[in-house]
This record gives structure tokens, sequence and C-alpha cells, in this order.
């Protein structure tokens, strides 16, 4: 499969498109550091790789367009103080000018956090997103213990990057998340990539919550099987947290190694079935946006 026939491949699914809850735009000063660091590799990506769509911003709007991919996020994520709110502010703009594009915002254990994770909930953010190995920080520090608490009121999807992918250290894991959530178990947390590799603990809390969730980004591709291949044994769980509403579809778009239609593609030759597949791909995240 190429990206030329995603919207045949979702059309033949009788779906209006996707939905993808894990997608990247940033401020262009800090997409060219990013890309920068995937590139040539680093402390955060281990060996890196050669991105994809590393491409003018008009032309990935574009391409997504194309794809069919009818409502996305612009994930960004803090890694020091005094820098989502300025985020934020870039998300809501770039989302107002850009059709198709959710509402999202990041925060960072500071000072007045909770005074803008309360701001941008009411000025209508669909989706937050944190990266805890890039952030450098433990979920579970005081400072975002009513954070959690907040969004787990407003059942706001919160996309945490949680696992020690590319490396281990600080607060990743499924142990730190874990107690988050013990703490606050109707967080609406969508662990990324899976999980990966710690797969079968962050499958065991998305079976625990009612609320936790878990997005495709990266997993069963080529890419990822070679460096962490997804355990067989989780293959009925996986179908049946889709089937339930706790899978949703996340690509990383642009910072992938290989086309978007490869995602899909992985996912197709589960053979865990279509309406599976419609779950996953529009209905699960149509549900929480």
């Amino acid at each position: 499969m190429i990206d030329a026939d995603v919207p045949a491949w979702w059309g033949g699914l009788g779906l209006p498109g996707l939905i993808d809850l894990h997608v990247h735009f940033l401020p262009e000063r800090m997409e060219r550091r990013v890309w920068h660091h995937f590139n040539h590799g680093g402390p955060l990506v281990g060996d890196g790789w050669k991105i994809e769509y590393e491409w003018p911003v008009e032309e990935r709007v574009a391409r997504l367009r194309e794809l069919g991919v009818r409502s996305f996020p612009a994930l960004s994520y803090a890694h020091k103080p005094d820098m989502a709110r300025d985020l934020n502010a870039w998300a809501a703009d770039f989302a107002g000018r850009t059709p198709g594009c959710l509402l999202s915002a990041t925060f960072y254990p500071e000072p007045g956090v909770v005074d803008y994770v309360r701001r941008a909930l009411a000025e209508g953010v669909r989706v937050f997103k944190v990266h805890l190995q890039v952030g450098g920080f433990d979920p579970r520090v005081a400072e975002l213990d009513e954070v959690w608490g907040v969004l787990a009121e407003a059942g706001v999807p919160v996309v945490v990057h949680a696992s020690s992918v590319p490396v281990p250290g600080g607060g990743v894991g499924p142990g730190p998340m874990a107690e988050v959530l013990r703490r606050h178990p109707r967080l609406r947390a969508v662990i990324a990539h899976l999980g990966m590799p710690e797969y079968e603990p962050f499958f065991e809390l998305a079976l625990r919550h009612e609320r936790v969730m878990l997005d495709t980004t990266m997993a069963f591709t080529d890419f990822s099987e070679r460096r962490m291949p997804f355990p067989a044994s989780l293959r009925p769980a996986l179908r049946d947290l889709g089937l339930a509403g706790k899978v949703v579809l996340g690509s990383d778009f642009p910072t992938i190694p290989y086309a978007y239609a490869h995602q899909l593609y992985a996912l197709e030759r589960l053979d865990l079935g279509d309406d599976w597949l419609r779950a996953v791909c529009w209905h699960n995240g149509a549900a929480v946006i």
C-alpha cells in the first residue's frame, strides 16, 4: 500500500475518513531542532532515522487532507518550565487556521500549571499531550496531582508518552502512570505507542481502567517489529480492547521513517477484522473528541 491507495482503503471499510490522534506540528524553530535530532540520533531517540515527511508545513497539511485524515491534533510537548503556555498559544493559532486540526495543549510541572490547564479546557482544548521522557519529569510529582484530577473530571484525552522507548529513565515505564491512575482512575490517558516495549503492563492498565486507551503509533510496522515486536499472546486483548473502544489510530506523522500508508497496512495485516479496523481508525477516536 502507498499513500495514494489510502482513500480507497478507508472507503472500502465504509468510513468517511480517518481520525489520527497522534500527529505533530510544532513552531518552525522547534520543529527543525526535533527533526535534526531524529535525523542524526541523540540521547532521546537512539540512532534516530530519516524522516519521511520532512516537508514544508503546507505540504504536510495537504498530505493529511489527501490521505483523508479528517481530524488530527498538532501535538506539542514542553521540556522545561515557562514553555507550555507559548506552545499552547501557537497550537491554538495553528488549529484556528488549519481545517481538521483539533485544538490541543500541553503542560509541565511548574507554578501556574493548574490555572493554564483549566484555561485551556475553558477555551475548548480537545486533546492534551505530555512526553514524560522528553520532559524529564515524573507524572506523580505534587505539582501535577490537581492537573490529573481536573483532566479526569473533564474527560479530555491526554496522549502520554509513558514508555521507556527509545531509552529508559526518569518517570517513564508503567509504574508511575499506574500510580497516577490509582489516584485518578477516571483519567482518559491515551498511552502512546501501545506502551512499547512494555506492552503487557500498559495493556493491563487499559484492561483495569475504564477510560485508559492505547494508540497504535508506530506499532506493528516493519520498523518497530524489528526492534520491539508485539507479543502474539496479546493479540486477543488487542482485538477486544479495540472493539471496546480503547484503541485509537496514531501515526506520529510526519516524524516517521516510512510512508503513512504503511501504518495502516500494518494494522490490516494483523487480520483482526474489518470491524476492528473501523473502530480503531474512526469510531473510537470520534467517541472521545
